[in-house]
């Protein structure tokens, strides 16, 4: 036997994994592991309500933001901390949501929102680590978002195709899961967009993957369009025109939009065509059928768009085009999207009410509060070219709450309970659906001062890192491949921005964390040209061992105070749900006919979070059962000591006092929450319940 022939078995026999991941090149390693990560996020905490899901994600990203501070500050020490303004400030803002418990309307709900905001900055602060210990896999974070918009998009865009198995209960048409919101399943979708511009645009990489941008971007933009999110697509359309802006790609990107773009127009068409799937409560037997039909279409798309990728970057890496022709395509592209506006006008102006009358009357249903709600669009397709929203309705609440307490607002996550005081409606809004106006409603002047502060200094790290800012005179600087990505993570950031100025996205862990991973890359990068504008290269991080980072003690010690705070915030984080858990036991213990122990499980749980009413609400149902009227009204009357400006409380105890035939205390506990929320319907029946059965006649509160 020859030895070639005694080595073969060996070399076509199975891969070790190390052997496997060691062809695999390091960005690409990097990529699916953000990618995966970011997807996790997003499919594990859904919307970012769910107390006991979001808490778990919450918790492992402060963990995984520790860890990777940690291991920055000491495999990369006595470098300039880039982006460290940014930090501070964000860090300082997370300080003064936590602060707010003190004053909170809610102080349960601002506990749940330090908590967020905390993992927010261990996000943003992962960001800057990454790009302190890998500075030149810039292109792995921007694969990593196209990753994660892809899988949410598929998976919603699964609920579709196979609704029985993934969504059999679903009334809306609109696409709404993982979150259990359409409007962030839009968002998802749209920060993909720029990652596939420069997947499809980019001169390097594998031609197969590159190929890839078309059909990933297709699917992006039907998931989109299928959310009829308004919002997201506004949010695209400036999230690509920021990257057609800064970005000289334009060529190979219109190419690949235009591309992608016809492709998934014929299939929402054809989507858009089927009741089944575009009605609200279809049947599910329909919704099914019609399910299969639109996941052939799909695959259909899918190869169809990865044959054109493929022929686009056949040809134009076989026969590049000129500089005129790349000027001339400039120009064309231009014209056609200064064409998009002018033809909106000219349809305006031929419309019934003429150009003015249609401009007044979009701008009455977007920003009159009263017109608005009555303009509301319904959920079918043609929401997509409706103008009205209620947002204008939730904003000018959010203002009414900030003119209340303009300083230090309702305290974080207050919105939700102070807004019942001036609402015009009998909804239960917990957001105001627009970043800007539900900080001003939850942490007044000061809250909104530390946010424009922030945007500042991220801004300025920012535009230094994508050479857009330079010294006045000094040559442009060469737009080489890492310029191309930091600028497209811009974009992906002003999608997320635009988004969050008209909705509660901020809210949504998958959608935020994409943005500021991002954001922390940019501001850590630090400036990549000087003021001659000539290129400064990444700086790498040291390859010394672990032993001897640990010998320089003061970087040791902040890494080990680091990984304090971190494991301590995830405890603090923690705590809520924990006592949620413990009051949900009381209530199994009680159902089981163990007062005793449900008794002590409820007054375990008041300990674990001494912050929300919960507890007491259930103690007082287990006193009550037990016969213990007196001790049952205590917990109800610590219930509205502990959230004096919050009406549930008040309401609750004024039903007991009914219960028990307490006339006097039941009114004297309805005029507080009738003040703090005087559209309750349950609040104003009881009134009149109470005043009828003591004969006494009266008018409806809030009635001449």
């Amino acid at each position: 036997m020859s030895s070639h022939a005694a080595r073969l078995p060996r070399s076509a026999g199975a891969r070790s994994l190390p052997a496997v991941l060691g062809r695999v090149s390091p960005e690409t390693l990097l990529a699916s592991a953000l990618g995966a990560l970011m997807a996790a996020v997003a499919l594990g905490a859904g919307g970012g309500l769910q107390l006991g899901r979001t808490t778990t994600v919450e918790m492992a990203l402060q963990g995984a933001g520790g860890l990777l501070g940690g291991a920055a500050l000491l495999t990369t020490g006595g470098r300039r901390v880039h982006g460290g303004a940014a930090l501070v400030l964000l860090a300082l803002l997370a300080g003064v949501t936590g602060l707010s418990i003190t004053w909170a309307v809610q102080p349960g709900d601002a506990w749940l929102e330090t908590s967020r905001t905390l993992s927010y900055l261990a996000a943003f602060g992962a960001g800057l680590a990454l790009v302190r210990m890998a500075p030149g896999r810039w292109g792995a974070l921007i694969d990593a978002t196209v990753i994660a918009a892809a899988v949410v998009a598929a998976y919603a865009l699964l609920t579709k195709v196979f609704p029985a198995a993934l969504n059999p209960d679903e009334t809306f048409a609109r696409l709404r899961e993982p979150f259990g919101y359409w409007n962030a399943v839009g968002l998802m979708a749209a920060l993909g967009g720029p990652g596939c511009l420069w997947l499809g645009a980019r001169r390097h990489g594998h031609a197969v993957v590159n190929a890839l941008a078309c059909p990933v971007l297709a699917l992006l933009l039907v998931a989109l369009l299928l959310s009829y999110s308004r919002g997201a697509l506004l949010a695209l359309a400036v999230g690509a025109a920021v990257w057609f802006t800064v970005v000289p790609l334009r060529l190979r990107g219109a190419t690949v939009l235009g591309v992608s773009a016809l492709g998934a127009l014929i299939t929402v068409v054809w989507v858009f065509g089927r009741d089944s799937l575009t009605q609200d409560e279809a049947p599910l037997a329909l919704r099914e059928t019609a399910g299969h039909e639109f996941g052939l279409l799909l695959l259909a798309m899918v190869a169809l768009l990865l044959a054109a990728g493929l022929a686009v970057g056949f040809l134009t890496a076989r026969s590049a085009p000129g500089a005129q022709t790349r000027r001339r395509a400039g120009v064309t592209i231009l014209v056609a999207l200064a064409l998009i506006p002018a033809g909106v006008v000219v349809n305006l102006a031929f419309s019934d009410r003429g150009l003015g009358g249609s401009l007044a009357d979009g701008f009455e249903q977007l920003f009159d509060p009263d017109a608005s709600a009555k303009a509301s669009p319904s959920n079918d397709p043609g929401r997509l070219t409706a103008v009205g929203s209620v947002r204008a309705r939730y904003f000018a609440d959010s203002l009414a709450i900030f003119s209340d307490r303009p300083l230090l607002g309702a305290g974080a996550g207050g919105f939700a309970t102070a807004r019942p005081r001036v609402r015009p409606d009998e909804l239960d809004v917990r957001h105001a659906h627009g970043y800007v106006f539900q900080t001003l409603a939850d942490l007044g002047l000061v809250g909104t001062s530390i946010v424009l502060a922030l945007l500042a200094a991220w801004g300025w790290a920012a535009l230094r890192a994508t050479a857009l800012l330079h010294r006045r005179g000094a040559p442009q600087p060469v737009v080489d491949a890492e310029l191309v990505g930091l600028r497209t993570l811009l974009a992906v950031i002003a999608v997320f921005g635009v988004h969050s100025f008209v909705d509660w996205t901020w809210f949504v862990p998958g959608t935020a964390v994409l943005a500021l991973l991002c954001a922390g890359w940019l501001a850590g990068r630090g400036p990549t040209r000087d003021q001659r504008g000539e290129l400064l290269t990444a700086p790498r991080a040291p390859a010394a061992p672990l032993r001897v980072a640990l010998r320089d003690r003061p970087r040791a010690l902040t890494a080990l105070g680091l990984l304090v705070v971190t494991v301590a915030t995830a405890w603090a984080t923690y705590q809520p749900l924990r006592g949620a858990d413990a009051a949900d036991d009381a209530l199994a213990l009680l159902e089981a006919g163990n007062a005793d122990r449900a008794r002590v499980r409820a007054l375990q749980a008041g300990e674990i979070d001494p912050l929300s009413i919960e507890p007491l609400f259930n103690l007082a149902v287990i006193e009550a059962g037990a016969g213990r009227r007196d001790a049952a009204r205590g917990a109800l009357e610590r219930a509205v000591q502990l959230q004096p400006q919050n009406a549930t409380p008040w309401l609750r105890l004024a039903e007991y006092d009914a219960a028990q035939g307490d006339a006097k205390g039941a009114l004297a506990a309805l005029r507080p929450a009738l003040y703090l929320d005087p559209k309750n319907t349950n609040a104003v029946t009881l009134f009149l319940d109470v005043n009828r059965q003591n004969g006494v006649s009266v008018p409806t509160p809030g009635t001449p």
